[in-house]
């Protein structure tokens, strides 16, 4: 018998655990190859010959209250058809995420999701062979829609 995978909901609480540990509520996306997260801003530079991005993120839903500014390594640049069908020319990352106390690295673009609901998507990209999606449920993880839970140890 195969391993049974973990289930989440269609919304969780994501640990950016490359950004400071900080916690972001996230849709769960199984239409998005890639996952995304809200920069307000993004500007490139280059480091020991690298190009790298800082970037703003506003983590908590509905607020600008609390701010990080954050470094990554460019992976990539693409170009990404939003649900709308507008295109855009993003960013690309890799960071590490947690939850539920497994840490996993995830390719994910930056963009400005400041209006959106929530300010990270979860692709099936990051989910692949990790977990499964219950999409009549939401915080299977822990937590409340206000709360984030506190995160098990790293396994």
């Amino acid at each position: 018998m195969p391993p049974t995978l973990p289930i989440i909901g269609w919304r969780e609480w994501v640990n950016l655990v490359s950004f400071d540990n900080t916690p972001v509520k996230a849709k769960v996306d199984t239409g998005a190859k890639t996952s995304a997260l809200h920069a307000y801003y993004v500007e490139a530079f280059e480091r020991d010959g690298e190009r790298w991005v800082r970037f703003g993120i506003h983590p908590l839903q509905d607020t600008t209250a609390l701010a990080r500014t954050c470094e990554a390594k460019v992976k990539d640049q693409r170009t990404v058809r939003d649900s709308g069908g507008h295109t855009e020319l993003r960013y690309v990352i890799e960071t590490e995420l947690q939850l539920n106390g497994h840490r996993f690295v995830a390719e994910v673009t930056l963009t400005d999701r400041e209006n959106m609901r929530f300010r990270m998507l979860l692709g099936r990209g990051a989910l692949r062979h990790l977990y499964l999606v219950d999409s009549s449920k939401s915080f299977l993880l822990g937590g409340t829609k206000f709360n984030p839970p506190a995160f098990l140890p790293v396994e």
